[in-house]
């Protein structure tokens, strides 16, 4: 009933109301930057301002995804359809972004840092949990153990990742169910990657666009690495499914919001609200914050925002902690803390 009662004033409030204006405004402010950082590419004929383009092109491929993003959350048009097509649309002109993330952040929403249920706190080469990290062999291991040095490192490799593991998996779907929708999607993604290499390889030497493209690699999947990584990482992992309220509440983490925050992490800084309302357009996310910390303040339930540095602080502290049991397997009070 506590959500029920929320979700009523929220409603009440105006705040899940379509926002078309808002939408809009992102459309061209993105689109617009992201044509722009291609048109430079083509006309620029000096390869260290190209260096600094590549940074720039990561963010504005970011500042699309964030787009998707609120697309698969049916968040910009009121049908299914349109928030589909936008986001296919969306997603071809990122990393390759297909229905396939969509689903897996689709089943992380619904039992976030969940220890069995969500994908996201399930990954081959990092802990969330002591458990997690005693079951660990090999070579996992040995990068769990140094798990907070690396996990920078990592985030490097995520748009590459992405890029070629969504096109596999889309493939694959091509012969399953909704064969129309993912051909559909696989054009789309097709014409997206042309745009992409197309550009590169035609406006720079074969030696400047590999590099260009491992800037621009490399910066695209530290951005998006550590804008979703706030969210939740080194907040409470949950063996069992509380209620909805508390469940999306208790495991998640507000960045503190300013204009600067907000664009950079495209309402995601606001992951409290976005999980209790997916909905819910962006720009409404920090109204809905103020209703929402004084519902759970008089719930007593914790409503966690901290800053930007604190947040890596508490997410790298964490990791380390975790990785202490495979690094100090024999300490009495690692295994107390695993077996807990």
């Amino acid at each position: 009933m506590d959500y029920v009662t929320l979700r009523k004033e929220v409603t009440e409030a105006g705040l899940l109301d379509r926002q078309y204006g808002y939408y809009a405004f992102k459309t061209i402010f993105t689109f617009g930057s992201l044509g722009l950082s291609y048109l430079l590419l083509a006309t620029i004929d000096s390869f260290v301002f190209q260096l600094f383009n590549a940074a720039f092109l990561a963010f504005s491929i970011v500042q699309v995804g964030y787009i998707m993003h609120d697309a698969i959350h049916m968040q910009i048009f009121k049908g299914k359809w349109k928030n589909n097509f936008a986001g296919i649309v969306t997603g071809s002109l990122t990393i390759n972004v297909s229905s396939s993330w969509a689903d897996l952040h689709l089943q992380h929403h619904k039992a976030p840092n969940h220890a069995e249920l969500d994908p996201d706190v399930n990954m081959p080469i990092l802990a969330f949990s002591e458990e997690q990290a005693l079951m660990k062999k090999g070579f996992a291991k040995f990068l769990v153990k140094r798990q907070a040095f690396i996990w920078f490192p990592l985030l490097t490799s995520v748009a590459f990742i992405m890029r070629f593991g969504n096109t596999y998996t889309l493939v694959k779907k091509l012969t399953g169910k909704s064969k129309k929708f993912h051909t559909i999607e696989a054009v789309f993604l097709l014409a997206g990657s042309g745009l992409y290499f197309g550009f590169i390889f035609t406006s720079l030497s074969l030696p400047q666009a590999l590099v260009f493209l491992l800037v621009n690699n490399v910066l695209t999947g530290l951005y998006m690495g550590t804008s979703f990584a706030t969210n939740h990482k080194a907040m409470p992992l949950m063996k069992e499914k509380l209620d909805f309220l508390r469940m999306q509440v208790l495991t998640a983490r507000n960045v503190k919001s300013n204009v600067l925050t907000d664009l950079w992490f495209g309402g995601l800084n606001y992951q409290i609200e976005h999980h209790l309302f997916p909905s819910m357009p962006r720009n409404n996310c920090g109204k809905a914050s103020r209703i929402i910390k004084a519902f759970c303040q008089e719930q007593s339930v914790p409503h966690y925002e901290a800053g930007v540095f604190q947040t890596y602080k508490e997410i790298l502290s964490h990791f380390h902690q975790i990785g202490a049991v495979v690094r100090n397997p024999n300490s009495e009070a690692n295994w107390v803390t695993a077996a807990n």
